[in-house]
């Protein structure tokens, strides 16, 4: 999308995100799930936006540091309780990641596809393998996409009909760059409001490939942060990937270390 960068997504929603999106993630659900995995622990969030999972990992005792591409999203976030508990790195989670090490590393509803390109996913999965520590996990969260033909497709949907206002959602999907543009689009009596997203979706099978280039290994996938069984047919997933923990066993019989 033309003129399309970083911090468009954040920068287009940060003042409806809360109130349009309450319910895209089970909130306790993922509290729990990432506490049970590193009960009190080091945790990055991909994509911490308003701090919507943050804020209540941080009353869990974890201890989270979070970025964003978007300051209009980050200011929402230290506008909350609790925000100056959270570590908020302004930057672009391709190039500026910040230092670990890290227990989990953490992207909630397809923010990882918020990469827009092939170059941005990779180089953000490597860097988060590089902030983990030994053993540390990363946890995503995605849609699964269908496999609905190889050609493009649009369409305008009304997400919202009230008397003096009208949101619009506006896409076109490319199935062969797996790639989505959209906009939202708000009429009212105030003028035109445009708030667009764009993403880069991956096949779970490619989204494996992509951690095991970077030097992650599949340990999980469910369907659900409650641990439901995944169905390769279903719509979602939660999927966790493992740094390999360093090997420090004894050398074989015969071997000398130097």
């Amino acid at each position: 999308m033309k003129g399309y960068g970083p911090a468009s997504y954040g920068d287009g929603f940060a003042d409806v995100y809360d109130d349009w999106y309450p319910d895209v993630t089970d909130v306790d659900a993922t509290v729990r799930f990432v506490t049970a995995l590193v009960p009190g622990g080091r945790v990055l969030e991909l994509g911490i936006g308003t701090g919507r999972i943050a804020l209540p990992l941080v009353e869990q005792g974890a201890e989270v540091t979070g970025i964003d591409a978007s300051e209009a999203m980050l200011e929402q976030l230290a506008a909350k309780r609790g925000a100056d508990r959270v570590r908020a790195v302004h930057g672009d989670m391709a190039q500026d990641v910040p230092d670990g090490p890290f227990d989990l590393v953490l992207a909630t509803y397809n923010t990882f596809f918020n990469l827009t390109d092939a170059t941005a996913q990779l180089a953000c999965a490597r860097r988060v393998a590089e902030v983990l520590r030994p053993g540390g996990r990363l946890v995503l969260e995605t849609f699964v996409p269908s496999d609905d033909g190889d050609g493009r497709s649009s369409g305008v949907t009304p997400r919202t009909i009230e008397a003096e206002r009208v949101v619009l959602t506006v896409s076109r999907r490319d199935a062969a760059s797996q790639r989505v543009d959209g906009q939202m689009i708000e009429l009212s009596e105030a003028g035109i409001r445009l708030r667009p997203w764009s993403i880069r979706y991956l096949h779970p099978d490619q989204l494996d490939a992509l951690a095991a280039e970077a030097g992650l290994e599949l340990e999980a996938r469910f369907a659900d942060w409650r641990g439901t069984p995944f169905d390769p047919e279903g719509p979602h997933q939660v999927v966790v990937y493992r740094r390999p923990a360093l090997h420090t066993g004894a050398p074989p019989d015969g071997e000398e270390t130097t």
